[in-house]
């Protein structure tokens, strides 16, 4: 029997997974060669999707790019015994932009099947939700804070701290909220989670609620996800026929339960309050702190809110122990990020590494540079609120105070690649249109600012009274950064100052209309 492998992913849906997989099938048929296709989640080798895979003696051998075009020649060669041909990568583990990871969070990125329990198991998988069950809430929260993980949805706070005053809250109801709403640019890690390890987000939300005292959990997922949307249900309908979710788990006194709640469509229900509005079924707007959500959040009930990477590396962590994660990354950032490299680059996918990797190493080592083939003239990192760095800070580990202290952020690891034929003043005023777009309306600063914001870089470009313009651009910034309810409006002049510090050649009518 010829075992194959073949992602679901939706980043391989979207060019052509299926046909090769149907293709692969018939042309097998018509060989009369036995054949399984196991459709597994993704290695995060997006240049390479759809990435075909093939079981032999010496482990998984990959072939990609496959199109439909290519099946009948791939059997020619004996691809089904591992034989050579020009689409082989080798061994999928020798790979290096594989090989040369640090995975966690994704250690069962493409070996598993998103809705086997069975195959979740035999991976390492419960094995944190098991241990938590032997364990009193305090000394889950105690692991947690322990192994220093800090929120990865962007803002870095560190996770044991926001577990411990849900924790101590005394009330009648608790709630753990997944924030899935994955809308900034260049960011795929959550889908991919949701998508291909389902299971593995289950865990960490369930574990959240033992340690908590929370008995009910809602993931908020972002309505352009379908396939994560029935995933997800999929999965949890599976957690609780084998236990591991739903009434007295695996026997004991702990009890959980979880539901899917599709997102509104907006950006802005990214932020924790809004969407905690929309959960409850209102605008999604944001909401004034304090009170924390901490204290009170869903129904003004004790909430945690955390990402989906958040709480996927929880069962890690349970698992192997607080100083098994700790061991990887750098200062107080610990353990490791799933980076998504986006934009114009050669080889976008997932890269896993532990913090302290930096951004040159994940753009032209793993990345492979831009796909244009011109130089790079800045990247984005954290989404469309993160900074523009520029080429000549490269070598800037990856890190959160590191970032910070330059004027950036490493948010959620999303980095957006550019070439030199980028406008950066059409990126900055980019930045004001998002915000004036996506903004709830609540706060002045951030629904007005904005739209100030994108005529002051206009008349900047057309070097009308440029000094004074600048002057007042800065002047506009300050005010959304310190007067804003959340990062929707204080976030926004990240890229644009970032813009006008690195590259004000940009912003002179003289270098654009040359341009032109």
């Amino acid at each position: 029997m010829i075992r194959l492998f073949l992602t679901r992913d939706s980043a391989a849906l979207a060019v052509g997974a299926d046909d090769v997989a149907e293709a692969i099938a018939a042309e097998a048929k018509a060989r009369n060669l036995a054949l399984s296709i196991s459709r597994t989640s993704s290695r995060g080798l997006f240049w390479l999707e759809p990435f075909v895979e093939v079981e032999t003696p010496a482990g998984r051998v990959g072939y990609g790019p496959v199109s439909v075009a290519d099946v009948k020649a791939l059997f020619d060669a004996g691809f089904e015994n591992g034989g050579a041909h020009p689409l082989s990568q080798g061994r999928t583990e020798e790979i290096p932009y594989l090989k040369n990871q640090e995975r966690l969070t994704f250690a069962r990125a493409g070996l598993t099947e998103p809705l086997s329990v069975e195959q979740y198991q035999a991976h390492g998988g419960f094995a944190g939700l098991k241990k938590a069950l032997s364990l009193s809430g305090q000394e889950i929260v105690k692991e947690v804070t322990d192994s220093g993980l800090r929120g990865r949805g962007g803002a870095g706070f560190p996770a044991g701290i926001k577990w411990k005053t849900v924790h101590d809250a005394v009330a009648d109801q608790k709630y753990v909220c997944c924030n899935a709403d994955e809308g900034d640019s260049g960011t795929f890690a959550d889908r991919m989670v949701m998508e291909g390890d389902p299971l593995m987000l289950i865990e960490g939300m369930t574990i959240a609620g033992i340690a908590s005292g929370a008995t009910r959990g809602f993931i908020y997922i972002r309505s352009e996800y379908p396939h994560a949307i029935e995933t997800m249900k999929a999965a949890i309908a599976a957690a609780v026929a084998a236990n591991f979710l739903g009434p007295n788990i695996q026997g004991t006194d702990k009890s959980f339960t979880l539901e899917v709640r599709r997102g509104a469509g907006a950006y802005i229900c990214g932020e924790e309050t809004a969407m905690l509005e929309s959960l409850e079924g209102k605008r999604g707007m944001v909401r004034a702190k304090p009170p924390i959500p901490a204290l009170e959040g869903l129904f003004g009930k004790p909430t945690i809110i955390n990402n989906v990477l958040t709480f996927a590396a929880v069962p890690f962590i349970l698992a192997n122990g607080s100083k098994a994660y700790a061991d990887h990354g750098m200062g107080r950032s610990r353990g490791t990020l799933p980076f998504q490299l986006a934009g114009n680059i050669m080889r976008g996918g997932l890269v896993e590494k532990a913090f302290g990797v930096t951004l040159g190493q994940l753009v032209n080592d793993f990345g492979g540079g831009t796909h244009s083939g011109l130089a790079v003239r800045a990247i984005q990192v954290g989404g469309p609120l993160g900074a523009y760095v520029p080429a000549s800070q490269l070598d800037m580990p990856m890190d959160y105070e590191t970032f910070a202290a330059a004027g950036a952020m490493v948010g959620h690891g999303g980095i957006v690649v550019f070439d030199e034929s980028v406008d950066m003043a059409a990126q900055a005023r980019f930045a004001m249109e998002f915000c004036a777009v996506e903004s709830c309306g609540k706060c002045t600063p951030c629904r007005i600012g904005s739209t100030r914001g994108m005529e002051v870089i206009d008349r900047i470009v057309a070097d009308q009274d440029r000094a004074r313009n600048i002057t007042l651009l800065e002047d506009l910034c300050q005010t959304m950064t310190d007067g804003s309810l959340c990062a929707m409006g204080g976030l926004t002049p990240m890229p644009v100052m970032s813009a006008l510090k690195h590259f004000p050649e940009h912003f002179k009518r003289t270098k654009r209309l040359a341009a032109e």
